[in-house]
This record gives structure tokens, C-alpha cells and sequence, in this order.
């Protein structure tokens, strides 16, 4: 089975995925005790993780290191040195992209930010996308889609509503 570089990510209903000053308080107004929304079922999937440098520094202050069971690659542009399950990468992000796909083993799982999704997106590196839409409109911070991309088709695999308000979007790029 080909490995998939898929990207799980939350967004407002206007395609923030932070407000201002990296907030992401917002997503707290879907917690519910109990639900996670597919996301362990979703990481049980994948055994490598790519994040930017940024939403990497942002983890490691607002909570424990999540992926600690997992292959992950902090895409940065200074280098550091590597520790344990961690390499912090400073190449192309194509050429990380497709020698993880020529391996084997799970789907590689883009776990944030914009920066490094726009980076996929214009060496058109993403098959699958699980959007979590959060009933909340910011009006402005970072935006998921950053503008001066090609154009990509996308198929629609599922949509799942929660009583939260909560949609999940499920797509893949259509070849």
C-alpha cells in the first residue's frame, strides 16, 4: 500500500486556524468530554509526523509533545540537532516528501502549520485532507490556505456532523 501525506487540521468556519496571537482558544468551544473527533482512530493510522518549526515551539509550551511514539520532522529553516524520535529538517520539503512515501510503513501526517501546508500544497505533496470545521467565524489570524497556488481538485470521501457543531470534511486530490 502507497503511503498517503494527509493533512488533519481545524480550522473556523472562515479558514482560521488560529486567531491573533496564535489563539486557538476557539477550538474549545467544541470540547466535549469523551469526543476527540476520530483523532486517535486518525493517529493509530500514521507513524511519521511532519509540523513546522512554529506549531512545534507552540506544542512544546502549551502542553507535552504529543507524537512521542512516532517519527517526526520539524521543518525549519535554522538547523538543530536531532533527539530521539525528532529531526529537525532544514531541505526541501519534495524531496523529504517523496523518499517518506518510497518507504514503508503508515501514512505521514502534516500536522500543522499554514507554512508547511502551503509548501506541500504548491509541490502538490497532499492526498488527503480531514478538515474539522469549528462553528465559529474569527474574522482574521492565520488563514489554512495562503493565496498563489495552483489549482487542485479535491473528491469528497465523507462528511460527518457532531452534535458539537462540529463538521468533518474528509477529501482526496483527484488525479
Amino acid at each position: 500500500m502507497q503511503r498517503k501525506l494527509m493533512v488533519y487540521i481545524a480550522c473556523s468556519l472562515d479558514g482560521y486556524i488560529a486567531a491573533p496571537g496564535d489563539d486557538l482558544s476557539f477550538l474549545e468551544t467544541v470540547a466535549q468530554e469523551g469526543e476527540d473527533y476520530g483523532y486517535h482512530a486518525f493517529t493509530e493510522t500514521v507513524d511519521t509526523i511532519i509540523m513546522g518549526r512554529k506549531t512545534y515551539d507552540w506544542v512544546l509550551k502549551h502542553a507535552p509533545f504529543p507524537h512521542t511514539d512516532k517519527q517526526v520532522y520539524i521543518v525549519t529553516r535554522t538547523p538543530h540537532p536531532s533527539h530521539e524520535n525528532i529531526t529537525f529538517y532544514t531541505g526541501r520539503l519534495q524531496t523529504l516528501v517523496e523518499q517518506l512515501k518510497s518507504q514503508t510503513g503508515k501514512h505521514i501526517f502534516c500536522d500543522g502549520g499554514a507554512e508547511v501546508v502551503h509548501a506541500l500544497l504548491l509541490e502538490n505533496l497532499v492526498d488527503e485532507f480531514i478538515i474539522s470545521v469549528i462553528p465559529v467565524l474569527l474574522g482574521k489570524g492565520i488563514h489554512l490556505f495562503k493565496e498563489g497556488r495552483s489549482k487542485q481538485n479535491l473528491s469528497l470521501l465523507s462528511a460527518k456532523s457532531f452534535p458539537s457543531g462540529l463538521e468533518q470534511l474528509h477529501y482526496k486530490r483527484s488525479l
